[in-house]
């Protein structure tokens, strides 16, 4: 089933999730209902909380755009990250253009390390510490932000912010066109 996602001003987006366990109820749902609206919305990742719901989960699929990167070595995952939690980012930040299926119409260039090591669960809670590197990197990095009640807006610079004030107010109210469902604050859609 295809969620509503959730725009920018909403209280849950800002709030860190909270770890879940093995009973958690209708994961498995859940899990499918995630990818669907991922999916549906052309997206390549998407937390919990984007959905409405303050947990420790993201999803990323960066295999859809493996032929887009220059680099031909360049490897997309897709995978489940359940109670994540990054131990590590190294290397010089490098900034790239990023935007976010919670704040359409809304671009800006972020500075990350380009590698990240994370431990984390997958669906069924085996257990993984893993590192990733470039693009897969900085999706995870991006994900695990909104699980800690982050967005990449806050990471933009100073000026960036300013000039982007009026559309994220305009998005808060609702006053935005996507093309998949959302939910704003206060507002039925």
């Amino acid at each position: 089933m295809i969620l509503s996602v959730y725009g920018y001003g909403h209280p849950v987006l800002k709030k860190v999730a909270e770890p879940i366990d093995k009973d958690y109820p209708e994961l498995e749902t859940l899990l499918e209902n995630m990818w669907e609206t991922m999916y549906n919305a052309s997206g390549i990742g998407l937390a919990a909380p984007q959905i409405g719901k303050p947990i420790r989960i993201f999803l990323v699929d960066s295999i859809q755009i493996e032929d887009e990167e220059e680099k031909p070595d360049f490897k997309g995952i897709k995978k489940v990250f359940i109670n994540a939690q990054i131990v590590d980012e190294n290397g010089k930040e490098e900034s790239m253009e990023e935007g976010c299926l919670s704040i359409p119409d809304v671009r800006g260039e972020v500075s990350r390390p380009p590698i990240v090591r994370i431990k984390y669960q997958d669906e069924n809670f085996n257990e993984f510490d893993e590192i990733y590197s470039g693009m897969n990197a900085r999706i995870i990095q991006h994900e695990y932000d909104h699980i800690e009640g982050v967005l990449f807006t806050e990471k933009l610079k100073p000026l960036k912010r300013t000039l982007i004030k009026r559309k994220l107010e305009k998005i808060k109210k609702g006053q935005v066109q996507a093309d998949y469902r959302m939910k704003f604050v206060g507002k039925r859609r």
